[in-house]
């Protein structure tokens, strides 16, 4: 009994060996084929698409807003889907809905900002449209990107829960929120080491069932790829704020050491097998 090993195990240890290897092509669009046109969704998730920062000005500011406008779930004011003054062509105001669950407010699903809300909170942020010249169709590819970063970041929060499925099966995510510029102790360490910085970070609160657990996400950039417009690469974890988050990151770091070796071991089997047989 004791050294029995549970398919349910074998899937968590399975993801967590093939954590790095995630395939944006099995990411989902709007799954559930709901017509958002029309609709007064939540308000509208963080971008997570390199942008420049830049000191906001007086005319690059979409909103100003007030502190009380501000949304505690998402950290964000009320959705926009005016176009700007200076708007140099329309953009649509659809929006996606994601395969993210809901814990709080209206909605089963979190429902992705449109391209003119995304607009407009990049013009929040700071951003001159001028300087990098976007085209409708740079706007479109900024939208899906930011989409996919958001699934594949829930696909690598569902892992970690994984590790918790005798308890909840189905956490849902309650709130998030940006911190651009507060790099993880983990993010510094990496950085001490000759890594890049993020250039950015979210923290997703997921409730588990009645437990809110803190999920830190770093975002990499891929510059290195020849596309302008990238998918993230992503650093999911839960934060180490409590007991239950520093043993699931001590079990998901041993079983990656246990099945690297044995994956290593296995190879250097093969070899030798293929050398032994060329000699006879």
């Amino acid at each position: 009994m004791g050294n029995t090993v549970s398919e349910a195990q074998k899937n968590t240890v399975h993801n967590f060996v093939q954590q790095n290897e995630t395939n944006n092509n099995n990411v989902p669009k709007n799954p559930h084929n709901f017509n958002t046109a029309g609709m007064n969704p939540p308000p509208e998730c963080p971008m997570h698409v390199k942008v420049e920062e830049k000191k906001p000005t007086a005319s690059g500011c979409a909103v100003a807003g007030s502190v009380d406008d501000i949304n505690p779930l998402n950290m964000m004011p009320p959705p926009n889907q005016k176009p700007a003054p200076d708007q140099p062509f329309l953009l649509p105001t659809e929006r996606e809905v994601s395969t993210i669950p809901k814990a709080e407010g209206d909605g089963q699903f979190w429902v992705y900002p449109s391209a003119q809300m995304f607009w407009n909170a990049m013009l929040r942020k700071g951003w001159r449209w001028k300087d990098d010249d976007l085209s409708p169709k740079d706007m479109d590819a900024i939208i899906k990107i930011h989409n996919v970063n958001n699934e594949l970041a829930w696909q690598e929060v569902l892992k970690w829960e994984a590790f918790h499925g005798n308890e909840c099966m189905n956490p849902k995510l309650k709130s998030f929120g940006g911190k651009a510029k507060d790099y993880s102790p983990r993010a510094r360490i990496r950085n001490w080491m000759g890594y890049e910085l993020p250039f950015d970070r979210h923290d997703w609160i997921v409730d588990r069932c009645g437990r809110d657990v803190r999920y830190i996400i770093d975002y990499y950039s891929t510059d290195n790829l020849p596309n302008k417009y990238q998918v993230a690469a992503l650093d999911v974890r839960p934060a180490l704020d409590s007991l239950d988050a520093v043993w699931d990151r001590t079990r998901a770091s041993y079983w990656r050491w246990r099945y690297e070796a044995e994956m290593e071991r296995n190879i250097a089997n093969k070899i030798e097998e293929i050398r032994k047989a060329e000699k006879v």
